[in-house]
Parts: C-alpha cells; sequence; structure tokens
C-alpha cells in the first residue's frame, strides 16, 4: 500500500499447558507423487514397524500408532496412554477406489487410479508422511478436521493468532463472518498450519508446507467449528503436489506454532535475528525500538531532536518516498539518536505517469505496460485500487542482469544515507502466475523470485550496503530474508476494508456511504491515518459490523500469539500500518497490553500538522520507556511458553528464552494474584516486576 494515498499495494488448569511442554508428535505430511500401480487392498503385512491389515494402514509414530484408511483418507491416531483421536475424517470429495497397499521399509505405497492420484506413506524424525500425487488437474478438500468430540478450541493463524471455542456462539454466528469462508494459505494466513485442542492434554496440529493452491473452509456442524483443506493440483500452477503434516500436541493453544517452528528449524528454514544482527549491526536498532511513519516536520531532524528529548531512545522511522523524503541532513540526525530509517518502496505495480500516480509505480522504458503480468485470457492483472497493473517479477528478473531497475530505484531512495527498508507487498504472499510468453511465472516462480530480491537489499548485492529490510504482513516463508514486517500482527477481518474505504454498500467508483475513517487530506497528516474512530463515530447502519469486526480483531479473550511462538527471535512483528496506535482510541490500552504482552512493537503516525502531535509523542515516550528493556533482552529469544491463568481467558502469561522475559498481563477489570485489572507485569531474569498500566498513559 501507498502509505499517502493508501492504494493498496480455555480453562485454567493447575498444570501449565505451554507451548514450551514436549509435544507428543505424531507429523503426518501428505504429498502427491506419481506412478504407483492399481490392484486390490492386500492382506496383514508387517514390515518396519508398518502394518497392513483389514484395508488400512497403521504406522508407528512417537507418542503412537497412526491408523489411515487408503479407502476414504480418514485418519485416527492411538496414543501411548490408550486414546483414540480422529485425526481427519474421510475426505469430502471421495478419491476414489484405492489399489493394493504395498508395504516397503519405509512405510506404504497405494494409488487412485479413478482420479489419477496416488500416496506413499512413511515415518521420518517420529512424524508420518503420506505424499499422494495427481497425474492431472483436479482438486482435493481434505483434510476434514475438528470432528472429534472432543475437540474444544480453533487455532487460527490470521494475524498473529487466534484461538477460538469451537461452540462459541459468536464465532459460529454470521456476524463473526467465519463460518461459509474460506481462506488462502499462501496469502490470508500468516502461517501455513492450523490446529485444534481435543480435551485435556491433547491436541492435533495441522501443517501444509505446499500452502500455494491450498485452501482453508470454515464451516459450523451442531454449532461447533469445523475445517476443511482444499488443494488445487494444478500442472500449470506447479501444484500438482500437496502435503500437510498433522501432529499430535499437548494440546496447548500455541501447540500448532510450536510444531511448526519445529518443522522450520529441522528443515534449515528458521531465520535468526541475532545472526541478522551479527551480519548488519544496524538491524539491532531494531531491538527496544517503536516504529513510525512521519509527515510534516516529523521527518526533518527538529521532529528526531524532539522525540530524543522526550526519551525515546530507539525507533524505526519510516517515510513515504514522495517529493519530500527525508534529506541527507535528516537521516543524520536520527542516526545520532540511534534510530533506524528507511523509505516505503513497491516494486509491485505500474502505471502511466498522471498528477495522482504515486512514484513507486512509475518506471522508466517501456516496464509498463510490457512488465504487467498477463491472465489466461491475455488482459493485464489489474494494480492496486484497479489502477495499472501488477508488475511481473519474473519480467524483473530476467531484466535486472542488463537494466538494473530494482537496484536503480532502491540506490536511488537510499542516497541520504538511510539504512533500512520497507518493501511493500513482496513478502505478503499475494501472489501470480503470468502467462505472459516473454516472462512466464508460476506462483512458485513467483515467490522464490520476490525472495531473491528481497535477499539481494539485505545482502547489499543490490546496493552498496546491506539494508535492514521490512516487507507487508509477511508470510512465514519470508522469514529468513526480513528483519521486520508490519502487518502479521494484526488477524484482519474483512469488514476492515469497508471501514477503510468508507463503501460498506457502495461500490469503489461510487461516493463513499461512510466516512467516518476519513481521506487522504490534509496532506501531511491525511485522516485516514491521523483521526481517531470509534464505533459511535459509523452511520447507525454500519456501527454493529464495525464492532463485530474489532470484537474479531482484538478481544484477548480469543488472541494468541501464534506467529510469535513460530517466529519471535527470527523478525520483528509489527501491525498494519494504517492501524498506527492512535487510530483505534478504544482499542488502545488492549493493544498496549498485547504489544508487551507478545514482546511486539507498537506504531504510530506522526506529524507536527496533527493537532493530537504531542499527544502522540507522550503515549509514544511513555510507552517505548517500558517497551525498550524488555525488547532489547527478549527480542532474539524464542517465545517459549504461553499460558491463560484465569478460566475467562483474561489474565495471561508469556514466557521469553529459558526466563529471560517474564510478562503477565489482565486483559479484565478485576485484579488476579496482585496485578489490577488493565495492567501488565513484566520481569526480566534476575529482577524485580515492572508495572504498566497503559490507561494511566494513553487517552
Amino acid at each position: 500500500m501507498d502509505i499517502s494515498t493508501g492504494k493498496s499495494s480455555s480453562i485454567a488448569r493447575p498444570a501449565r499447558r505451554s507451548g514450551r511442554r514436549t509435544l507428543l508428535v505424531l507429523a503426518v505430511a501428505t504429498a502427491l507423487a506419481a506412478g504407483l500401480t492399481p490392484a486390490a487392498t492386500a492382506g496383514p503385512t508387517h514390515l518396519a514397524g508398518v502394518r497392513v491389515h483389514d484395508s488400512r494402514v497403521d504406522l508407528p509414530v512417537a507418542a503412537g500408532t497412526a491408523t489411515i484408511d487408503p479407502a476414504t483418507l480418514a485418519i485416527d491416531a492411538r496414543t501411548d496412554d490408550g486414546r483414540t483421536l480422529r485425526v481427519s475424517d474421510p475426505a469430502a470429495d471421495a478419491p476414489g477406489r484405492p489399489s493394493h497397499v504395498t508395504a516397503s521399509g519405509k512405510g506404504a505405497r497405494w494409488s487412485y487410479p479413478g482420479r489419477g492420484l496416488s500416496a506413499e506413506a512413511h515415518v521420518e524424525r517420529g512424524r508420518l508422511l503420506v505424499t499422494i500425487s495427481a497425474d492431472r488437474d483436479g482438486t482435493l478438500s481434505w483434510p476434514v478436521t475438528g470432528t472429534d468430540k472432543a475437540a474444544s478450541a480453533l487455532q487460527l493463524p490470521r494475524g498473529e493468532g487466534l484461538s477460538l471455542p469451537v461452540a462459541d456462539a459468536f464465532w459460529n454466528a454470521p456476524r463473526a463472518q467465519l463460518v461459509g469462508s474460506e481462506e488462502d494459505m499462501a496469502s490470508q494466513l500468516t502461517l501455513p498450519v492450523w490446529g485444534y485442542t481435543l480435551g485435556a492434554g491433547r491436541g492435533v496440529s495441522y501443517l501444509a508446507p505446499t500452502d500455494i493452491g491450498t485452501s482453508l473452509a470454515y464451516t459450523s456442524q451442531g454449532g461447533r467449528l469445523r475445517t476443511t483443506a482444499k488443494h488445487d493440483f494444478s500442472g500449470g500452477n506447479a501444484t500438482r503436489e500437496y502435503t500437510v503434516a498433522f501432529s499430535l500436541t499437548d494440546g496447548s493453544p500455541v501447540a500448532p506454532a510450536v510444531d511448526y517452528r519445529h518443522w522450520l528449524a529441522e528443515h534449515g528454514e528458521l531465520g535468526s535475528l541475532g545472526e541478522k544482527i551479527r551480519k548488519n549491526p544496524e538491524t539491532g536498532k531494531l531491538l527496544g525500538a517503536f516504529h513510525a511513519y512521519a509527515w510534516g516536520g516529523s521527518r526533518k531532524a527538529a521532529g528526531v531532536d524532539k522525540l530524543n528529548s522526550l526519551g525515546v531512545t530507539s525507533l524505526w522511522l519510516g517515510y513515504d518516498a514522495d517529493d519530500s523524503p527525508m534529506t541527507a541532513a535528516d537521516v543524520t540526525a536520527a542516526q545520532k539518536a540511534g534510530y533506524l530509517v528507511g523509505p516505503y518502496d513497491s516494486f509491485a505495480n505500474g502505471r502511466d505517469k498522471g498528477p495522482d500516480t504515486p512514484p513507486n509505480s512509475v518506471w522508466p522504458d517501456n516496464v509498463y505496460p510490457s512488465f504487467c503480468v498477463r491472465r489466461a485470457d491475455g488482459t493485464p492483472q489489474p494494480g492496486f485500487h484497479k489502477q495499472g497493473c501488477y508488475l511481473s517479477s519474473q519480467a524483473f528478473e530476467q531484466a535486472e542482469p542488463r537494466r538494473h531497475y530494482l537496484a536503480d530505484r532502491t540506490r536511488s531512495l537510499v542516497a541520504n544515507g538511510a539504512a533500512s527498508y520497507f518493501l511493500d507487498v513482496d513478502a505478503a504472499g499475494e501472489l501470480f502466475r503470468d502467462h505472459d510468453a516473454a516472462h512466464p511465472m508460476t506462483m512458485a516462480q513467483d515467490r522464490a523470485n520476490r525472495l531473491a530480491r528481497m535477499r539481494r537489499l539485505t545482502d547489499g548485492s543490490a546496493q552498496q550496503n546491506p539494508l535492514v529490510l521490512g516487507s507487508e504482513s509477511a508470510g512465514a516463508w519470508a522469514n529468513q530474508v526480513l528483519a521486520f514486517d508490519h502487518g502479521s500482527g494484526t488477524p484482519v477481518d474483512g469488514r476492515l476494508w469497508p471501514m477503510e474505504t468508507g463503501h460498506f454498500d457502495s461500490t469503489p467508483d461510487q461516493p463513499k456511504d461512510d466516512t467516518a475513517w476519513g481521506g487522504y487530506t490534509p496532506a501531511q497528516a491525511p485522516d485516514t491515518f491521523f483521526k481517531p474512530v470509534r464505533v459511535a463515530d459509523f452511520k447507525p447502519e454500519h456501527r454493529a459490523a464495525v464492532a463485530d469486526a474489532l470484537k474479531a480483531m482484538y478481544d484477548p479473550a480469543y488472541r494468541v500469539p501464534l506467529y510469535e511462538t513460530a517466529l519471535h527471535g527470527s523478525l520483528v512483528n509489527v501491525e498494519r500500518w494504517e492501524l498506527p496506535f492512535g487510530k483505534l482510541p478504544d482499542q488502545k490500552a488492549t493493544r498496549a497490553l498485547l504489544a508487551m504482552l507478545y514482546n511486539t512493537p507498537l506504531n504510530f503516525v506522526l506529524s507536527d500538522k496533527d493537532k493530537r502531535h504531542d499527544q502522540n509523542l507522550r503515549e509514544l515516550a511513555a510507552l517505548q520507556k517500558y517497551f525498550a528493556p524488555l525488547h532489547q533482552a527478549a527480542g532474539t529469544q524464542e517465545l517459549t511458553s504461553f499460558d491463560w491463568l484465569t478460566a475467562d481467558r483474561t489474565v495471561q502469561r508469556t514466557v521469553f528464552g529459558d526466563g529471560t522475559l517474564t510478562v503477565t498481563a489482565n486483559f479484565g477489570t478485576t485484579a488476579h494474584d496482585g496485578l489490577p485489572g488493565g495492567c501488565v507485569d513484566a520481569t526480566l531474569k534476575g529482577g524485580e516486576p515492572q508495572r504498566l498500566c497503559p490507561a494511566k498513559v494513553v487517552s
């Protein structure tokens, strides 16, 4: 998104059940591989612990046995303590009659000749991997999850993460806008996982490494939330393989993220913020820093000096790449204050130059329109707000060795000495297939291209010095190349877009039907970012939708740190930039508590032309003073534990590292164990608890 125009680019238990506990791991990974011959199912067979019997396959896994029914793809697990769990119901669309099941040293194989599918199951590192491939295009709706009668909560990585009681009236009702919806795993979920708690001390995690072409659909049956994954097999888009990993867990609300972090580490795909700091010491300035985009005089040296005089010791300061960027003198002042400075940019959009065209959408030569992504019918893929087109990462990759379009753009934007860079969209997961014969591309190639060009920014090969790189709403697949992201901290509800655009019941080409959010004036403090909004500011007919959206996004009873459990210590995760701290005043206290609990920075917008400027500065300074030492100590550490301490989930606790930092937040209104409602206690190892009550410092 262009930040100046908005054009888009449970119950407490005596024994702690935390993400730190060892998982009871049953991982069943599913991928589709071709070439098996059909036959009839064999009788009992034993090989390397694999047992084929009664048309089913048993495989010994860590902490139990997995049983797969090849006829339906139903999976059950029997744990070592004798419990039987339903891991998946039969596939929603029957795979067809299976062939003979053949046992091998590693597992078992079978196929579905009627649908051109084949499967292989084997055990690896205590996990059961089921590998199935398609020799033709089609879909498979599987696994079907949440059907075990003991299922009590669904873990879902929207933004930072949610844990939803499966029988919760709000989430099962139309007003939550979850049931009946379907989300793309590559672009709408921040991690390719979901999970269920199955009663006390048990759960199942589902992981889809082949997230491209995979989606997750939500239904309500008998007032209980269920989910079904669906994969599209496409030869043209290279998605003929589908992988899902199932793990038995301890039922913690963050267990799916623990499983995914282990998966990333095992496959060499988990980045380290400490290592990034070692390679580029400027990255260390992120520790303890809040994030802010600056307008007007707040971009200037005098604005930086004012922040510094208030005691703001660390800050990431961003600005739009417009006609009044930060100068070399402004950047130098920020660096002397210990801040990181970075311009906003995007490589994603192309348009003809016009009076309202964002500068980063204008390219030299014939980049626009020759680099446009082409759809199957040959038409260009429309760009942000249907303006111009999305530009093909493949076209850029082919041209870059000779023409240096991306490197030249970057060099021009950091000529003022900026040591950081925010590259919109690239890590967000909105991937494209390009049908242009001059630069054909699959979605997987698009992702690989984006990773390659982001890596060039971080290693310095695209410009003289390495940059501290951030991007939009980073999917987990980008965690190794990014130092920070803006957006993955927000569990976005679909009604946020009508709130922001003012089109609840009207189309974008019609006048707004609700102007409460504000537009892009005044130029140096646009209302869309600076104007505070409350539910009551919207028209009466829209208030219920707004209230429900904010409940879905910020109700702490549903929030859990899935993203931080998986990736804290790999990159720094921040909320969306168009939702700065001051934008939603009624959510300020909750957002401040969540930030401290998750050890993640708050984001602000600053402008000396904003009538609330002094208030913004005071709040930023007070909250950053509390946050800085906590993040400096634990920002590079793993989130090792998350717990609810009360039955209503209002009191929550996190632990980072081996007790490096322990944080307890009380989102309720009554005291718990000496901690007042609306307050947070943070304790660094060997130190005394430090308390913050946000309502005392924000208004």
